[in-house]
């Protein structure tokens, strides 16, 4: 016990188990192996859909802050276990999936998570930082799923921890000229193949496409699983300059889905959470039929039309795609 506690451990008298400290700069796969039945009971508060990498954060969160809740009990559920992974859940949504919560939550998490270092965290900039402290240049990231811009006052400790991932993704007016090459759509077709079959089982196994799904969770884990990442775009609705004419609505956010810069779908909600749920139903619909196919297309963006590619099913999508929030080329 006393080597346990050399190494940065120490024994809460309430408990059996030894609890990490956050000066301890352990490694939890070293704890979990001197606390077998710890590493049992906690690889049960996993969640079906997490990812190694998503689980292996919140986890380190939990075990770090049990002592934060003393009356917790390996095995046991309680009232204090149900707010640590309460608390869990939302500093892994925040860090993995953009989600922000009110300031006092997220000042909450912030704390209990210091000390835990996450690699290669998902990057993202405020709408300011992508637009140029109020221009509407055009904004493209040399690779779209590295570049997320999400509306303002969205804090992410990553960015600030590490300048050279802060760096703004803006391209000239002649990059945007060139578009796509002709060449992009069948250098894209093979992995959306494989994506396509990865999302027909996904939904078989969930019981077929339906509205109490969880759209973009679904919609995440199948690209996950092909190796690749969603880039999700949030722009308010009332900063698109190309609406229809006679809209009325001006509140909510709009949010695009692409994937290895190719564009999946468009939705709109009364927040950000609510806008990307719509976009990746919207995604997946295109799975529907027996196959997809990845086209280049005429959008709208910033006031002109430019090429984009996009995905579609056997059945085109009407005359007119909605604006483009973002243009990666």
């Amino acid at each position: 016990m006393t080597r346990n506690r050399d190494k940065g451990w120490k024994e809460n008298p309430n408990r059996s188990v030894f609890v990490m400290t956050e000066e301890s700069g352990m490694d939890v796969s070293e704890y979990l192996n001197q606390n077998p039945h710890l590493a049992e009971w906690v690889e049960t508060l996993r969640e079906q859909s997490e990812t190694g990498k998503h689980w292996g954060s919140r986890r380190e969160f939990i075990l770090r802050n049990m002592e934060v809740f003393p009356t917790i009990e390996p095995g046991t559920t309680s009232h204090s276990l149900d707010m640590l992974l309460s608390l869990s859940k939302v500093w892994a949504n925040h860090v993995f999936l953009g989600c922000r919560y009110p300031d006092p939550v997220m000042d909450k998490v912030k704390e209990l998570a210091d000390g835990i270092t996450v690699i290669d965290a998902p990057v993202r900039k405020t709408r300011d930082e992508i637009l140029g402290k109020g221009k509407r240049p055009p904004v493209i990231g040399t690779d779209a799923d590295s570049c997320v811009k999400k509306s303002k006052c969205v804090p992410n400790d990553s960015n600030s921890k590490d300048p050279e991932r802060n760096t703004e993704c803006v391209t000239t007016p002649a990059a945007i000229k060139s578009g796509p090459s002709a060449s992009a759509p069948a250098e894209h077709q093979p992995f959306f193949n494989r994506l396509y079959k990865a999302v027909a089982w996904k939904l078989v196994s969930a019981g077929g496409f339906g509205p109490n799904l969880d759209h973009f969770e679904i919609l995440r884990s199948c690209v996950e699983s092909c190796k690749a990442s969603l880039s999700c775009v949030f722009v308010p609705l009332k900063d698109i300059p190309d609406l229809p004419a006679g809209c009325t609505q001006k509140e909510g956010q709009v949010c695009e889905l692409r994937c290895h810069t190719v564009y999946l779908g468009t939705g709109y909600g009364r927040d950000e959470c609510a806008a990307r749920a719509m976009a990746s139903k919207e995604a997946l619909k295109i799975f529907q039929g027996r196959k997809v196919n990845v086209r280049i297309s005429r959008r709208r963006f910033q006031g002109r039309d430019v090429e984009d590619i996009v995905l579609f099913d056997e059945q085109p999508r009407g005359p007119v795609l909605p604006p483009a929030l973002s243009y990666p080329f």
